[in-house]
């Protein structure tokens, strides 16, 4: 019996705790400008660390604590869905020099923001950014409308060091993948219907030649 208790309260301490950056999985990757740290949080939801700068992609407060997580430099929000935009997770990482990076929609959602288009290039606290298209092809709606239009999310394409990592955001292996050179490392979400199936994700890899992928934004698709 007391090792039926001992478990539950292992269980209770282990799920009161999760959502300091020490819960989750962290690959750090070398460049020439100093190492950066990858922490996978979840689904969409990513943190960089580089030169002792915290960017947060999508945070989302199902995902984790953000009160128990580094404050944000830069934030990068890729669209508008709900699972992408949480302004809970934003209050909580929030500074009064923090650099929001976000697309149109968000932009009118949230009043504030550095908007930018499929296409633009900002350098944000000496972090070099590009904007890159994010849509479906494939996946509708039942009134046939994309579940992520084109020209309305934003895929982002950040240079640290020599290395340059690719966050595709919601989207299918769109053609305008053929246009992004020497991607050290690519999230590609797989998650159907909304994004890709597993072989859209491959085909994807095989124009993009990552030396690193991450297949991230996936529920019950087999990775």
């Amino acid at each position: 019996m007391r090792y039926k208790i001992f478990f539950i309260l292992a269980l209770i301490f282990l799920f009161s705790t999760v959502g300091t950056a020490a819960d989750f999985e962290a690959d750090t990757i070398k460049t020439s400008g100093g190492n950066l740290v990858i922490t996978c949080i979840g689904h969409g939801t990513l943190m960089f660390t580089f030169n002792d700068q915290i960017i947060h992609v999508d945070p989302v407060t199902m995902f984790a604590d953000y009160s128990l997580l580094p404050k944000a430099d830069i934030i990068l929000i890729t669209h508008e869905h709900g699972d992408h935009l949480d302004t809970s997770a934003l209050e909580k990482i929030k500074q009064l020099n923090t650099k929001l990076v976000v697309t149109a929609k968000v932009a009118e959602s949230l009043g504030e923001g550095i908007v930018m288009h499929n296409g633009d290039k900002q350098t944000v606290n000496g972090i070099e950014i590009l904007a890159v298209p994010a849509y479906n092809i494939v996946g509708k709606r039942d009134n046939g409308q994309p579940f992520h239009p084109q020209g309305v999310g934003n895929g982002y394409v950040l240079t640290f060091g020599d290395k340059k990592v690719y966050v595709a955001g919601d989207t299918e292996n769109i053609p305008e993948m053929a246009a992004l050179h020497d991607i050290y490392c690519a999230f590609l979400p797989m998650n159907l219907p909304y994004t890709m199936s597993p072989e859209m994700v491959a085909a994807a890899a095989k124009v993009i030649k990552p030396a690193i992928l991450y297949p991230y934004h996936f529920g019950s698709t087999d990775t």
